[in-house]
């Protein structure tokens, strides 16, 4: 088992002090947005060798693979880690987005590659040629959106919308009355996907009828009973003015999660973290395709071919507890599962869930990892790598400590 050092990278809509505050650190002063815990080249972690010595996740696992990911794991995955953790604290939106599938990614990271793009230049949209399905458990209030809603719900609110206005005083924004339209029709997906191309390249157009919308409701136009939606309509608009992801969240799933809730996302889900703190896993990527509410780049035609139109219900994620009594939150995703790990003082040790590697990060309180090759103490905001050779690992509370302990550990699934 390898103590780690973590990356932290200060995107501008980050906390600047959640991060801090969670793992009983000083604060930076400056926006802390995600803390990488992995082996992604693009901020692989730092391992701690027994020497003293310090080497990138990647390096390590790349001088005897089988060893440190097991070979089952190479043999699906690779010779990486299939996974990235993350803390993730955001005190402002995020950009809309959506990840593309593994297919889609091996194939525009090869096109891209041969176009001679660089990895680092601001117009690439594949960066590596994973898929990268992800989910989110939330630490604290945490607030999205989350793929298309059935359009029948949004004519409601579009309809709500246009009601808002007088016609003696001033015109119903000609673009609501063509999503109506858009939306209306016996095809969800291509009424879905009409409305979501007329936002999405709809130019002044777009960006007019969004100030009309947000100075609408601005000046009182009535919020209920779609209060969270059009609230974030307004919020979004004061960030970026006249934006197309302002109207398109309208199309979306306004979600919030309490802390504990968990939600995962595929490939061609449509998204928007808005606020709030969580642990984040993924397939180790770092590819995003950008739709709005974002200063970057934005490639329109390979957003259209990345997006499932389709509507679909909010993909909570319940935990399931096993036999042994570990807490488990598993996608449908073979890369990764979540365990939640919490440890009363003096209480009994919980058995690690690890297929092939793992990493642990401790949130609250001290926690002693043990396998039969060694043990390791980890106190809050610590982490670790521990190889698949290491299992089995307990997970116990640290012997006198009267703090209850929680830590998260990351391994890929062990469903079938």
């Amino acid at each position: 088992m390898y103590e780690i050092e973590n990356a932290l990278r200060d995107y501008a809509w980050g906390s600047t002090t959640a991060i801090a505050d969670l793992l009983g650190r000083p604060e930076s002063g400056n926006p802390e947005a995600e803390l990488w815990i992995g082996a992604h080249p693009g901020d692989a972690s730092l391992v701690r060798r027994p020497d003293g010595s310090d080497i990138p996740m990647d390096q390590l696992i790349a001088e005897d693979p089988e060893h440190f990911l097991g070979s089952e794991s190479v043999a699906e995955f690779g010779p990486r880690l299939p996974f990235l953790t993350k803390i993730l604290a955001a005190s402002q939106p995020l950009s809309l987005q959506v990840h593309p599938s593994i297919e889609q990614a091996k194939a525009g990271f090869a096109r891209e590659n041969a176009a001679g793009v660089g990895l680092d230049e601001s117009h690439r949209n594949y960066r590596d040629d994973n898929h990268k399905p992800e989910m989110i458990f939330a630490l604290t209030p945490f607030e999205a959106l989350c793929g298309f809603r059935p359009p029948a719900e949004t004519r409601k609110i579009l309809g709500h919308l246009a009601a808002a206005f007088d016609p003696a005083e001033t015109e119903i924004p000609p673009l609501l009355t063509a999503l109506l339209e858009d939306l209306g029709g016996p095809n969800e997906e291509a009424g879905l996907r009409k409305a979501f191309e007329r936002l999405i390249s709809g130019g002044e157009a777009v960006s007019h009828a969004t100030s009309m919308v947000a100075a609408a409701l601005v000046s009182g136009a009535p919020l209920m009973p779609y209060q969270n939606e059009l609230s974030t309509v307004v919020s979004l608009n004061e960030k970026y003015p006249g934006d197309p992801g302002v109207l398109i969240s309208l199309l979306l799933n306004r979600i919030s999660l309490a802390p504990g809730e968990a939600v995962y996302l595929p490939a061609g889900n449509v998204h928007a973290y808005l606020h709030g703190m969580g642990v984040e896993v993924m397939a180790s990527s770092d590819n995003v395709l950008r739709g709005g509410l974002t200063p970057k780049f934005i490639d329109v035609p390979e957003l259209l071919r990345t997006v499932e139109f389709k509507p679909v219900s909010v993909p909570m994620l319940t935990p399931e507890i096993s036999g042994l009594g570990q807490e488990l939150y598993q996608p449908p995703f073979r890369e990764f599962q979540l365990q939640r790990i919490e440890l009363a003082p003096g209480g009994a040790p919980v058995p690690l869930a690890q297929a092939g590697a793992a990493v642990v990060i401790v949130v609250q309180g001290s926690i002693y990892l043990d396998s039969p090759k060694g043990d390791l103490q980890l106190a809050r905001g610590g982490s670790a790598f521990l190889p698949a050779s290491e299992a089995p690992v307990n997970v116990h509370p640290v012997a006198g400590s009267d703090e209850p302990a929680v830590a998260f550990a990351v391994t890929t699934s062990m469903k079938a």
